[in-house]
């Protein structure tokens, strides 16, 4: 399903991998990363608001919608990887610089790319995740039940692609279902199973990886005391009530200059209420 405001184009990424891009607007670049389980979709509303001033590039992850889905082979998957693909698409488009934001598991590739491209990346915003060491530092006890499909898409190869396989319209569907705080329309709705179903073996690749390499390339930044040299907006849903920790504090370690905010619409917070994050985009920016 593409969006009819939207220009679209595959750009090579890599050998072998093509993103599927969409692109509106002119002026200054601004990259946005889709989540799970959507595509470059859930942004239509958002990119219609900054579009009248800004270049809004909307690729389809590696693994995800409409772009390659290649094989896994431990690091195909890695943010670091997929953090390249943000900068080969931006650079393929004429932008060196850009600004960028990211939801869900695109906000952990945006967050790798701020960490490993800062010389591209103006500007920084995530959308409703925590970084990655901080999530498993946090999913304890009973609480973490609600974080089940991070469990169960770490385990090796096989069985998670089989299970989601046998039934991936109810799992898929699960999500959509209980994150949003309001019902997607039916054909939005249904591009995402669509998609969501194309793709099970790279989402689960995707989701393995922030069990394994994406750990260590963010333990070792950890380590060395790496942080963010941009700006960065935090939006989320306020998580730390009820599974005990102070996300600001745990996003302040990892970015001195920050501005996080907490909302009160659901996970699909682009969807629910994009003035809310186009308003939060547009400050980030005259930073």
């Amino acid at each position: 399903m593409n969006h009819t405001a939207f220009d679209y184009q595959r750009i090579q990424v890599s050998d072998g991998v093509e993103l599927n891009v969409a692109t509106t607007g002119s002026g200054s670049p601004i990259v946005l990363l889709h989540g799970f389980p959507q595509t470059h979709l859930m942004w239509r509303h958002v990119a219609a608001d900054l579009a009248a001033d800004h270049t809004v590039i909307m690729p389809d992850l590696r693994g995800y919608g409409d772009s390659d889905k290649p094989a896994d082979t431990g690091l195909t998957y890695a943010k670091r990887t997929m953090a390249a693909d943000v900068v080969k698409v931006a650079q393929a488009l004429g932008h060196d610089r850009f600004a960028l934001a990211g939801h869900d598991r695109g906000a952990l590739v945006a967050f790798r790319t701020g960490l490993d491209h800062p010389q591209h990346v103006t500007h920084l915003a995530s959308l409703d995740v925590l970084p990655t060491l901080d999530m498993w530092d946090v999913m304890r006890g009973t609480s973490a039940a609600v974080g089940f499909h991070l469990f169960l898409m770490a385990q090796p190869p096989g069985l998670a692609e089989q299970m989601i396989s046998a039934v991936p319209d109810a799992f898929f569907g699960h999500f959509l279902d209980i994150w949003g705080g309001q019902p997607f329309p039916e054909e939005v709705r249904a591009e995402y199973l669509r998609a969501s179903r194309e793709a099970v073996t790279s989402i689960v690749a995707d989701y393995r990886a922030s069990a394994t390499i994406d750990v260590e390339h963010d333990t070792a930044d950890r380590e060395s005391g790496n942080q963010f040299e941009m700006p960065v907006t935090v939006l989320q849903q306020d998580w730390g009530a009820a599974l005990g920790f102070d996300a600001k504090a745990l996003w302040q370690a990892w970015a001195p200059d920050l501005d996080h905010r907490t909302v009160s619409c659901g996970h699909f917070m682009a969807e629910e209420a994009p003035e809310i994050v186009a308003g939060a985009i547009r400050d980030l920016l005259k930073r």
